[in-house]
């Protein structure tokens, strides 16, 4: 069985109407590319924040839904959003090409300074139970958020539950895999890229299934947090974007173990 998968690599800022118009232009792009599903950064739409206006995440949400159904495209769509009850999280939300809703992933290794008290994102995001999702009745999919597979150890105040294999136990054959990290171009950016695609490659071949990931773009001038791209189930890169700047990426993946992209 073959699937064809997108991933966009955009800027991402704090407008949440920018934000969708280029959410929307990747949809479009992605489609014309005859991909089945494409996969946005961590809080794309929204931003990366736990302040947005919830009204206009809202429109927005059914506004990039509504295009992406026209597109007969499937969507993992990096947003936070607060659900019914007021609980704001940080999640991976998953759509089926006839618009159909999967369901969410919620950042599970939110963010947080080490110590008995952490604080940081861990303050303000709730958590989810872990799910996977059934794709199609031949292929369960699941989603992870940036720390979800690297546990950074400078900003993970809970234990690493390794929930790559996690969620390969629970039947996911691919993980998509939503980013947006820091980086300044300085030693540690490049530190955390290495730590990062080290990660993201030995942690595939642990659980034995595919991962597609990809970061914010922002700022265009540097690198990314992490490299963009598909890793196959032996922890090889199946194919790989530019590592700075907006990119669209599309490949296929053969379920078998072989991909074509």
């Amino acid at each position: 069985m073959k699937i064809r998968v997108a991933a966009l690599q955009m800027p991402v800022t704090n407008d949440v109407n920018l934000n969708m118009r280029r959410i929307c232009t990747g949809i479009r792009e992605a489609a014309r590319a005859g991909a089945e599903i494409l996969l946005t950064p961590e809080g794309s739409l929204s931003g990366y924040r736990h302040d947005f206006n919830q009204q206009k995440v809202v429109e927005a949400l059914r506004q990039v839904t509504g295009f992406a159904r026209q597109h007969s495209l499937g969507l993992a769509l990096g947003t936070c959003f607060r659900e019914r009850g007021g609980k704001c999280y940080n999640q991976l939300r998953f759509y089926r090409p006839s618009g159909q809703y999967l369901g969410f992933h919620s950042k599970t290794l939110v963010c947080g300074t080490p110590g008995a008290h952490p604080v940081g994102e861990i303050n303000h995001y709730a958590v989810s139970r872990l799910n996977v999702f059934r794709w199609n009745p031949r292929l369960t999919i699941g989603g992870l958020i940036c720390n979800d597979v690297w546990a950074n150890p400078e900003c993970t105040p809970m234990p690493d539950p390794h929930l790559t294999q996690r969620l390969a136990e629970m039947g996911a054959r691919i993980i998509f895999h939503a980013v947006n990290g820091g980086r300044d171009g300085g030693e540690w950016s490049r530190i955390n890229w290495r730590y990062h695609e080290a990660n993201l490659r030995m942690r595939a071949r642990a659980a034995r299934a595919w991962i597609v990931t990809v970061d914010n773009a922002h700022p265009a001038r540097l690198p990314c947090s992490s490299p963009g791209g598909v890793v196959d189930p032996r922890g090889q890169w199946a194919c790989r974007a530019a590592a700075k700047g907006r990119r669209l990426f599309v490949c296929e993946i053969e379920l078998a173990g072989r991909s074509v992209h």
